[in-house]
């Protein structure tokens, strides 16, 4: 049964059906042998029961029969049948008998009634074709048959008890789901706020009451989401705080470059250091600055784009091949959108550049896309470079980590592809990396 319920994708992934399975086949598991015990246990007495109501019946007629006048004697026995339901007819050699059948309970009331009324007293369900209760029994020398309706001698009916069974069975399985929702609640709670911090997002508070267990649990992630937010504010704080004391002697430096008398030479090596150390603390706050999505408004992407990559394809050592469908929008920062595709740009320009004759061809690709995974907005951005080993792909979306090509190289500071990964999470995106079957590295964003 498991292996046929793993099939579907809502049992083996939700906790919430699994507690309700358990507790279903728990309660009917249960309920089952509470059947068997009830139908074991109650064999015994409702046989003595119905064996005393047959014996009374064949001893009261008897007597009946027996100590009546002959004359009266047909009155009586169309007494009985009217309103008892009691025939009697005479037993004769040639009836045609059909035994009943041999149930567990017929077998015991059989032996209590014979025990009572003799070895000789015979049962049968049907004679010469009547249906029936039927019982033989003696007066002086004649045998007759008492006749009783089948239904006359049933205290309480198979149908009757499955159908209080099932009912039970409906009520503890209603139960069961509540009893699920109510375990499951706090952990969907859970992992919905997890899902939230793992976007980027500061989820609400989880509720600290309920069992010591959940409370607890609740009462740590509320402190571990307050300990990131507050990590998260100083980071910002001292990065802004650094760059911002750097870039006063920095522009201090730059003016008296100027006015310094120096070699050309120099003053362009000296110009250079200058801007990598300003554009290295831009970095730094753009991978700081937060984001708000109170600030969110819808864009057009396709525009974007296209302006970006047009103007890029101006200069001489760049070719651009660019795919765009029109009119796609996306919600978010249109600036940061800016900032995430220069930071592309860049990253490329530096070690994306084909390695024949050092000119950067990038292919550009922004189309929507709707299939059973994701559905929403596809950028790809691929250069036609060297590409890097596959296992250093996953270190270079860290903050601070270069490729071991760029480690030969001076300018960088490892937080292009990070600070391009945050704001594609930001915003509720993903990103994937990866070589390209025909060489290059291919980068695919997807926005919703």
């Amino acid at each position: 049964m498991r292996q046929y319920l793993q099939r579907f994708g809502w049992f083996q992934n939700s906790l919430f059906w699994r507690t309700f399975l358990l507790l279903a086949v728990l309660v009917t598991a249960s309920m089952l042998a509470w059947f068997v015990s009830i139908k074991l246990l109650e064999r015994k007495p409702r046989a003595q029961q119905l064996a005393n109501q047959i014996v009374s019946i064949v001893t009261i007629t008897s007597a009946a029969l027996t100590h009546s006048a002959e004359d009266k004697r047909r009155e009586l026995l169309i007494d009985l049948a009217s309103n008892e339901g009691i025939r009697i007819y005479l037993l004769e050699e040639n009836d045609q008998i059909k035994k009943t059948d041999e149930t567990p309970l017929l077998i015991e009331v059989r032996k209590l009634v014979q025990d009572k009324l003799g070895s000789q007293t015979q049962f049968a369900q049907s004679v010469n074709g009547e249906v029936g209760f039927w019982l033989s029994f003696q007066i002086d020398e004649d045998q007759f048959w008492l006749r009783l309706e089948a239904d006359r001698l049933q205290t309480e009916t198979n149908l009757q008890f499955f159908g209080w069974a099932f009912i039970s069975l409906i009520l503890a399985l209603i139960a069961a789901v509540f009893i699920s929702q109510r375990i499951n609640a706090p952990l969907s709670n859970l992992s919905a706020a997890a899902r939230q911090l793992a976007r980027g997002k500061r989820p609400p508070a989880l509720s600290e009451s309920g069992p010591r267990e959940i409370r607890e649990t609740n009462t740590s992630f509320n402190q571990m989401v307050d300990d990131l937010a507050r990590i998260e504010t100083d980071r910002t704080v001292i990065l802004a705080g650094i760059s911002h004391d750097l870039r006063t002697p920095l522009t201090r430096l730059q003016l008296e470059l100027e006015m310094a008398n120096l070699e050309a030479t120099t003053r362009e090596a000296m110009q250079g250091d200058l801007q990598q150390m300003d554009s290295i603390i831009q970095q730094f706050l753009d991978y700081a600055k937060p984001l708000h999505e109170s600030t969110f408004t819808s864009f057009n992407l396709s525009s974007l784009i296209d302006k970006l990559f047009t103007d890029l394809a101006k200069s001489s050592d760049v070719r651009i091949d660019l795919q765009i469908e029109p009119e796609l929008y996306v919600t978010g920062i249109e600036i940061e959108f800016q900032r995430l595709f220069n930071n592309l740009i860049q990253n490329a320009m530096r070690y994306g550049r084909s390695p024949e004759d050092q000119v950067l061809h990038l292919q550009i690709e922004c189309r929507r896309q709707a299939s059973a995974s994701h559905s929403g907005t596809l950028v790809k951005f691929r250069d036609f470079g060297t590409g890097i080993e596959d296992t250093q792909i996953p270190r270079l979306l860290r903050p601070f980590t270069r490729g071991e090509i760029a480690r030969s190289q001076a300018n960088g500071s490892g937080l292009g592809l990070a600070i391009v990964n945050r704001i594609v999470k930001r915003h509720g995106g993903k990103m994937h990396i990866h070589n390209h079957a025909q060489g290059g590295l291919e980068i695919l964003l997807m926005f919703h």
